[in-house]
């Protein structure tokens, strides 16, 4: 596949969305006899047609193994494998390849970073930072690296509003810190964090920089060149690809530099019963077959994103978060919880007494499909004091009128409950 230049787009032209809906075959469907509304994008996007299409065309026509083969077949999936790389190499505008690592997703890549630079780099005394808002797959990590390597974990507290308390953030920032591991943006508030300043603080202090992009990736435009990070995840099944593929960005250096992950096949170049020599990047990391079916398709969902183009994409979104922040304060006693100052696509909320998972049984019976219980982030809970939440998060393919069925039915959940 050719991949075009991403699309400049005006930040006030409005998305055709009906023309973009239309390329979404699961949003046309019914759910309890309602058209279904479909607010849980922060789990999980929805597939157009030509990522389908592409999964298809690869089981169909080019089925077979990567590296290894001199077939036709094989030749085709190796092309496609790596042009797939190349295409998230320019979306996250990565200097090269070389620093695209393919993995299942992106608590894989964390994984692999917190094992193959933490039980590498960590020693007793050494301090790994990380905020309140984090999902479980960049805290539990970490906790384990710190067990395994004599390490501390450090949480940078956040304010009422969903904000990291930058005056303490930049406290718990010292010359023991080794590792900064950070959120771009919050799955369970919505909050953009400002990575940029983080990254800056850090590099002051000469501590390593992972960025959890699972969130901004399919909202927003990410340069690792200008952010600077050492290491950027990102999951492809919430980039409109599908699941199963993550990818982990590392710096060349350090990458070079880190033992392997995992042992096996394609990450090595000999083996010997007395030695291995690893492969180079970035197969170092990539041992076994790889998921070369889902790599070639979230290559597809890039394309189809820039196609779109991020700054149309964000000013929609923007309209859509403003026009359901408004519509949903005023449902009464409902309180939305995160209110940062720099938000995105998210609306968490609980109302009343309720439990969420009531309010969410309700919903779905009027055909809303929204997100209820911890979200992978039960320290957020805990700071908010409830145990969970009620969440709606918003794609390009939303619209005001689906948010007013979410309205319409938190009334009935109001009329049956309340």
């Amino acid at each position: 596949m050719t991949v075009p230049e991403p699309s400049v787009s005006s930040p006030t032209s409005p998305l055709d969305v009906a023309a973009i809906r239309a390329q979404f075959p699961a949003l046309h469907q019914q759910v309890h006899g309602k058209p279904l509304v479909y607010l849980d994008n922060a789990a999980t996007t929805q597939k157009p047609q030509v990522v389908i299409n592409t999964l298809r065309h690869y089981y169909e026509r080019d089925n077979a193994n990567v590296h290894r083969g001199v077939h036709v077949l094989s030749e085709r999936a190796t092309a496609a494998f790596e042009q797939a790389r190349r295409t998230v190499q320019r979306f996250l505008n990565a200097r090269s390849e070389r620093e695209i690592i393919f993995t299942r997703n992106a608590t894989e890549s964390i994984n692999l970073v917190a094992r193959a630079w933490g039980d590498w780099q960590l020693t007793p005394g050494d301090e790994v930072l990380i905020t309140a808002m984090e999902h479980h797959s960049n805290i539990v990590p970490w906790q384990q690296a710190c067990a395994r390597t004599g390490a501390v974990l450090k949480v940078a507290p956040i304010d009422d509003r969903g904000d990291v308390i930058m005056e303490d953030f930049a406290k718990l920032l010292t010359a023991k810190t080794k590792m900064l591991a950070v959120v771009h943006l919050s799955n369970a508030l919505g909050t953009i964090n400002p990575v940029e300043e983080m990254v800056a603080q850090a590099r002051r202090v000469g501590a390593t920089v992972l960025i959890d992009g699972s969130q901004a990736a399919y909202h927003m435009a990410v340069d690792v060149q200008a952010l600077d990070p050492d290491f950027y995840v990102f999951t492809g099944h919430k980039v409109y690809g599908p699941t199963g593929i993550g990818v982990l960005y590392g710096r060349e250096s350090m990458l070079s530099a880190m033992p392997p992950f995992l042992g096996g096949g394609d990450m090595i170049s000999s083996v010997t019963f007395e030695k291995t020599e690893w492969n180079e990047l970035p197969y170092k990391f990539e041992a076994g077959t790889p998921n070369i079916a889902d790599a070639i398709a979230l290559g597809a969902a890039i394309e189809f994103v820039w196609g779109v183009g991020f700054e149309a994409i964000g000013a929609h979104e923007a309209r859509l978060l403003a026009y359901a922040t408004a519509q949903l304060s005023a449902v009464p006693g409902l309180t939305i919880i995160g209110t940062a100052r720099r938000k995105a696509s998210v609306v968490s909320f609980v109302l009343d007494d309720l439990h969420p998972h009531d309010i969410g049984t309700i919903v779905d019976r009027e055909g809303v499909a929204i997100r209820t219980g911890h979200h992978c982030a039960q320290p957020v809970m805990d700071r908010y004091g409830v145990p969970a939440t009620a969440r709606a998060s918003l794609a390009m393919y939303n619209t005001k009128e689906e948010i007013d069925a979410l309205v319409a039915a938190l009334g009935r959940v109001r009329a049956l409950l309340g």
